[in-house]
């Protein structure tokens, strides 16, 4: 022990001699003390929704700023207690703490101990990198010492406050209260206050989000050292601690509107530059509407975990070692001191499993999982080769044991009874992108399951194959070459000659031929044979030309594969192709800025709706309507159960890689495609009608509420009564009621008394 103690006041002596010499090689090289002064005062850019509240803001500093005259006393005094509980009285640097961490280093031979204070901090957070050196260390406290020779206490407390990491993406306290407990740090409670104040130490360690026990220790600590400090008294620290958290969804906050913000951001960086975005202090009124956003978000998470589920069960997040089970089961339930709510998902701690239930903690509660709750990962996924197979007499101790850590969604609360179900976080992605017609609106724009976890932006940046989603296309370009609805062509076998393997021979999806089609049956049951010798029927080049004028830009095959949708389009751009048949006809401009102002208020840029006639409303018309009969009777049979007109397209490529549903109502056209990153197949009939539509169909019910029109013919459209076999005129004006251009007609009167079935649209759940 003797020895240890020589050793480390030598060592105490050579970096006393270190420090001295070596502050004023580092402090000549410091940053002005100007620049922290100032941070505050650069204006950045606040983005606001289409009913102007805010959504977003791009700057240089992260966070929202506050003054310190508008934070809670309790709020400063918390972060002091457990932080620094010298703050008042040191001039940056605390020596005493320093020497016990230094004595706590050479013991342990390490560099662990920090021992630093507020302002250390602050130099750390707004100068320095995270790493612990020698030379980080000394630059730390030069920094400490200039900011308390230039800035008082109360600039220093509100620069830390404004500037420090509270974990999941919160920069200072106010986005910490807005991020944990939706509200501004003026309204917290001591308790929350405390709450956050734990957080800066180790944000992920302690935040209520990942381990609310471990966050309910953390605050207990700090509340503890407030009554030590003498900032509050003992009955406060008791009644603070046993009061409920009502925290926040993390997936209702900011994050709902990221993918939006960060399609906005890169459009203003590409035209103002990062100068004056980042400090130029511009306001930007977007088209996002924040009802239909959610709505969108909601009904992508829970559909790609529905798809996720059918996959099967990948097994534990993780496994916890050591856990007393025992004294968990016994321990205190935080049932009284947190608020959970219905619907919402956790990370839970299994702590016993039987065949039938399991119980498990989770946010400090204690739930049961029944079987019926987790009868899905009775199938099994296999992580390393993709296969998956059901497990036999299946019970939770098939797949649970005690110390597993897994999801789960609080199912119901009833009298503190609290029923979970089992969950997992996707692995597979999708986007949706809704826009309105007419004006080009951007309403909604969803790029991923969770932009936490990838910020990719598939809505705009993945290019994948549409499938049959591109039909309509097809279909509407026949439309202007000729072709009516009730054009005739035969669905037989046929073989193209040429190519790589030398011929090719086209399918539909049952393998199955149908003989002599009419082209609005063949859309809404997506015949490929029949769409194949439509393409050759109009020419690749016609339909070339025309894809470019409704506004698809990517590279076209020239062969009569693309009649399958064998091409790359994003959901973004496949959304503005749908929205010409749906806007009569018009190519409309996406807008998602409606007008942009600097810090003065000048306006710089204003977007009115603008459009093009690119396609007659006739041929829009046509197409709307023979959509509708997809929806109606064919494989977007599930887009009905929003009870108003409905036009849309499924769309599967080949082995299941990418599920689409792009449709529209008259008030809204919305695009959703379903897929993995990395092209590899979701599954055996995993269609657009089955992973995408009800996606789809989620939001739409959202959004549209009920309030659509019908889709109404224009002028030059006429309908007759036709013979559904031959699509000639009906003998007795008995038939199917067909719409045509006028004078495209049929000439000729069937021979036959026309018969028309309508064919069970469940049993489509293909495409």
């Amino acid at each position: 022990m003797r020895l240890k103690l020589i050793v480390i006041f030598t060592f105490l002596a050579v970096m006393t001699g270190v420090i001295a010499g070596g502050y004023f090689a580092i402090a000549r090289g410091m940053p002005s003390i100007q620049e922290l002064k100032t941070f505050n005062q650069v204006a950045g850019t606040k983005i606001y929704a289409d009913d102007d509240t805010l959504i977003g803001e791009l700057k240089v500093e992260k966070g929202i700023f506050i003054p310190v005259a508008s934070i809670p006393k309790n709020m400063i005094n918390a972060i002091v207690a457990v932080e620094d509980s010298r703050f008042w009285k040191h001039k940056g640097v605390d020596y005493i703490a320093i020497a016990r961490a230094v004595v706590q280093d050479v013991i342990h031979v390490s560099l662990k101990q920090g021992g630093s204070t507020l302002t250390q901090q602050l130099a750390k957070v707004v100068f320095l990198g995270p790493e612990k050196t020698l030379k980080r260390k000394l630059m730390e406290a030069a920094l400490a010492f200039k900011i308390e020779k230039n800035l008082t206490k109360n600039e220093i407390i509100e620069l830390y406050l404004n500037r420090v990491y509270f974990g999941h993406g919160a920069y200072g306290v106010e986005m910490a209260a807005k991020v944990y407990f939706g509200k501004s740090v003026k309204s917290l409670t001591l308790g929350e206050t405390a709450m956050i104040a734990g957080l800066v130490k180790a944000p992920s360690i302690y935040s209520p989000f990942n381990d609310l026990s471990r966050a309910k220790e953390r605050q207990s600590i700090v509340l503890m050292r407030m009554e030590e400090e003498g900032y509050i008294k003992k009955s406060d620290r008791d009644y603070a601690y046993a009061q409920p958290l009502y925290l926040a969804s993390l997936k209702k906050g900011v994050e709902a509107n990221t993918y939006f913000v960060d399609y906005i951001k890169k459009y203003l960086e590409d035209k103002y530059g990062e100068e004056t975005v980042y400090k130029g202090g511009l306001k930007v009124f977007t088209t996002l509407d924040r009802g239909m956003q959610s709505a969108a978000v909601n009904a992508m998470q829970s559909g790609l975990r529905e798809v996720d589920k059918r996959r099967g069960w990948r097994g534990a997040i993780d496994q916890k070692k050591g856990v007393d089970f025992e004294k968990e089961l016994k321990s205190k339930d935080l049932a009284t001191t947190v608020v959970i709510n219905p619907g919402d998902i956790y990370s839970g701690l299994v702590l016993t499993v039987s065949e039938k239930e399991a119980v498990i903690k989770t946010r400090g509660v204690l739930g049961k999982l029944s079987i019926k709750d987790a009868q899905w990962a009775a199938k099994v996924l296999n992580a390393k080769d993709g296969t998956s197979k059901m497990v036999q007499n299946f019970g939770l101790t098939r797949i649970l044991k005690p110390g597993d850590m897994i999801k789960v969604s609080i199912k119901s609360i009833q009298n503190k009874h609290v029923s979970l179900a089992l969950e997992q976080d996707p692995e597979v992605e999708g986007a949706l992108v809704s826009v309105e017609p007419h004006t080009g609106f951007i309403r909604a724009l969803v790029g991923g399951y969770d932009v936490t976890k990838s910020d990719f932006n598939r809505a705009v940046h993945a290019k994948r194959q549409p499938g049959s989603s591109f039909k309509p296309i097809i279909y509407a370009a026949a439309m202007d070459h000729g072709f009516t609805p009730a054009s005739i062509i035969n669905d037989e076998p046929v073989t193209y000659m040429g190519g790589a393997k030398g011929s090719w021979s086209p399918e539909n999806y049952d393998h199955k031929f149908y003989g002599p089609t009419r082209l609005r049956e063949a859309l809404t049951y997506s015949r490929n044979v029949v769409t194949v010798k439509l393409v050759d029927a109009i020419g690749i080049d016609n339909l070339m030309n025309f894809s470019r004028t409704v506004g698809v830009q990517g590279e076209i095959p020239r062969n009569l594969s693309v009649a399958l949708g064998s091409f790359n389009i994003s959901p973004f751009e496949i959304a503005m192709v749908y929205n010409v048949f749906a806007s009569n006809g018009m190519k409309v401009k996406p807008v998602s800025i409606k007008y942009i102002t600097d810090r003065k208020g000048r306006v710089l840029e204003t977007n009115e709706p603008e459009s093009e006639q690119a396609i007659s409303p006739q041929t829009a018309f046509l197409i709307t309507s023979m959509m509708e009969d997809v929806v109606k009777y064919g494989t977007g049979w599930r887009a009905k159960s929003l009870g108003v007109p409905v036009a849309g397209k499924t769309g599967t490529t080949n082995d299941y890689k990418d599920a689409w549903f792009v449709g529209y109502t008259s008030n809204l056209v919305t695009s959703v495609w379903v897929g993995f990153d990395n092209s590899r197949p979701l599954g055996a009939m995993e269609t657009g009608a089955r992973a995408a539509s009800p996606i789809w169909a989620s939001f739409m019910s959202s959004a549209v509420r009920g309030q659509a029109e019908p889709f109404a013919p224009p002028e030059g459209i006429v309908m007759h009564a036709i013979d559904a076999k031959s699509g000639l005129l009906s003998r007795d004006d008995s038939g199917l009621r067909e719409f045509f251009k006028e004078g495209t007609q049929p000439k000729q009167i069937s021979p036959s008394k026309s018969v028309w079935e309508i064919k069970d649209p469940s049993q489509f759940n293909f495409d």
